[in-house]
């Protein structure tokens, strides 16, 4: 157990959107601005620019999560400010949880933790899809890293029988190329293969695009884990060139 008595560092753990500074928050470039240490992936650090250049810096690879963690705290009790910093939302498959779950562990009673929020790929790819999400929905990753894929599949049927409209994160990558087709073909046993759909791939960043299309075709579609897909509910629809879920408006 480290040593975090009488300390009086504090961490922010920034949700900082797609990365790009016009789709961050007030809150959380100001944490940013205000932070000694800013910690985080080092592709996350390298979407920074230039505003930060002059911060002190820290990273763990892809899949050293809680390494990332402990550094946060190690700095914050030396009475450092720390930022560390998540794609999308930290609260949204973001390390929000896992900061407050290693304070617990670590004892780091004396060192605050502010959760600030960001703009989530739910939020901004349906924004640039058109309005997939303006009614209930739910987000399903189909990454099995942490959630057995039986789990998985448990979602996705219960999204498809509540008629739920779905983002669906990390849909496909080297070792899981073929998870989209499955997850369609799952949401297929329900939804007519019709259902309107769309994905919209490098939200926020250089070379953004959107797709709509149908179920059908979404099982066949060229995705990446830059992309994440939106399967509409039995009332969306494509309208002007846009995946549109209604609210339920009297027109």
């Amino acid at each position: 157990m480290m040593d975090m008595e009488n300390k009086t560092g504090n961490i922010a753990v920034v949700g900082m959107g797609p990365g790009r500074e016009s789709m961050m928050t007030d809150e959380a470039l100001q944490a940013l601005d205000s932070a000694d240490v800013i910690v985080g992936y080092t592709v996350y650090l390298d979407l920074l620019g230039e505003r930060f250049a002059g911060k002190e810096f820290l990273s763990t690879p892809m899949k050293q999560e809680t390494e990332r963690c402990r550094l946060a705290f190690e700095e914050a009790a030396k009475g450092k400010s720390v930022a560390m910093v998540c794609s999308g939302d930290a609260g949204i498959y973001g390390m929000a949880s896992l900061m407050f779950e290693m304070k617990e562990e670590l004892g780091a009673d004396g060192t605050g933790i502010r959760v600030i929020p960001g703009i989530t790929a739910a939020s901004s790819g349906a924004a640039a899809l058109g309005a997939p999400l303006n009614h209930d929905f739910c987000v399903i990753s189909l990454s099995d890293l942490l959630t057995p894929w039986e789990l998985i599949e448990k979602r996705l049927r219960a999204a498809a029988a509540g008629d739920f409209a779905i983002a669906i994160y990390n849909p496909s990558s080297k070792k899981r190329h073929d998870y989209l087709q499955k997850a369609c073909d799952i949401l297929l046993e329900t939804a007519e293969p019709e259902r309107a759909c769309g994905y919209v791939r490098s939200i926020g960043r250089d070379g953004e695009e959107y797709h709509t299309c149908t179920l059908r075709e979404l099982r066949d579609a060229e995705v990446d884990m830059f992309t994440t897909v939106f399967v509409g509910n039995s009332q969306s629809r494509i309208i002007d060139g846009r995946l549109v879920t209604p609210r339920g408006y009297k027109l």
